[in-house]
């Protein structure tokens, strides 16, 4: 078995690059691993691949806390469970107080004192009384976390128009400027409708097969198969 096993989050339906745990793995073994939560359920997908093994592996791999109990399991089950209650809850306490803003997503940390609102909003928003009424209800503390377009995209996920899960919520975890001048470079035609993402943005892949199409000139350059 490789040093680095990958797994699918639970929560985020993410492949994760991890640590083996000292105790051997299988695939479809599920396990605990450090994350911005206090952790994370993940199930073990591949624990041989030569992809596994690539250069930053190493790097990106997080913590393996533990091999996951049915007690853990359960817990989380009853996380989500309790995150759609409180994310109904929100929701009304937004409309009773007439907020400019709209609910995301709601994320508890594992230890249960802690629950995150993400939303999006056009500008600042005075949410104390709707805080007040969320830690008295809900009994933790709460964050309002705003965030824009492409990150409610990341958050949520999707489909794109490639029929395929979006790259910022199956893989990517920075996002660059995107210019229509890239596709301008690639010679798309410019249509709004065809080169914008789920967020409304310019989609995300227009940099990678900038970055493809680039290397590919370079090679035949080098080769003599085209004039610089």
């Amino acid at each position: 078995m490789s040093d680095i096993v990958l797994l699918l989050s639970e929560s985020t339906g993410k492949i994760i690059r991890a640590r083996a745990a000292q105790e051997p793995l299988e695939v479809g073994d599920y396990c605990l691993v450090e994350s911005e939560y206090g952790g994370d359920l993940a199930m073990v997908i591949d624990t041989s691949s030569e992809l596994v093994a690539c250069p930053k592996a190493a790097r990106e791999a997080v913590k393996i806390i533990r091999r996951a109990a049915q007690e853990d399991i359960d817990k989380f089950k009853w996380l989500r469970g309790k995150e759609k209650q409180a994310f109904d809850f929100c929701l009304q306490r937004i409309k009773v107080h007439n907020l400019p803003m709209k609910l995301v997503a709601v994320r508890y940390f594992f230890n249960e004192k802690k629950g995150i609102f993400y939303y999006t909003a056009d500008g600042r928003i005075d949410f104390r009384q709707l805080v007040k009424d969320l830690a008295k209800e809900l009994k933790m503390r709460i964050e309002m976390r705003q965030i824009g377009v492409r990150d409610e995209a990341r958050l949520i996920g999707g489909l794109g128009v490639c029929g395929r899960p979006l790259c910022c919520f199956s893989f990517m975890k920075n996002f660059e400027p995107i210019t229509i001048q890239k596709a301008r470079r690639q010679q798309i035609v410019i249509n709004p409708m065809k080169i914008s993402g789920l967020c409304g943005r310019l989609m995300c892949c227009l940099a990678f097969e900038e970055e493809s199409k680039g290397r590919l000139y370079i090679e035949d350059l080098d080769n003599g198969l085209i004039e610089d």
